[in-house]
């Protein structure tokens, strides 16, 4: 009886550890970053439908134009 719950335990044990290196060791980005344009194009969009405010729309704008000055 112990033979077995000795033998589960081993097995289980080398399976959980062989699972754990299937990973890949490359790390992968994705960079999915828009043209300052294209980010004062879009958020001109959402002010125009009313999905941001005057104010949130100026201090985003100036964010971005910060961000790629």
């Amino acid at each position: 009886m112990h033979f077995r719950l000795l033998f589960a335990s081993s097995a289980l044990l080398v399976i959980s550890a062989s699972l754990t290196s299937c990973g890949s060791s490359t790390k992968v980005t994705s960079t999915n970053e828009r043209s300052a344009g294209q980010q004062l194009t879009d958020l001109n969009e959402a002010r125009q439908q009313g999905l941001v405010t005057e104010k949130e729309y100026a201090r985003l704008r100036k964010a971005i134009i910060k961000k790629n000055d």
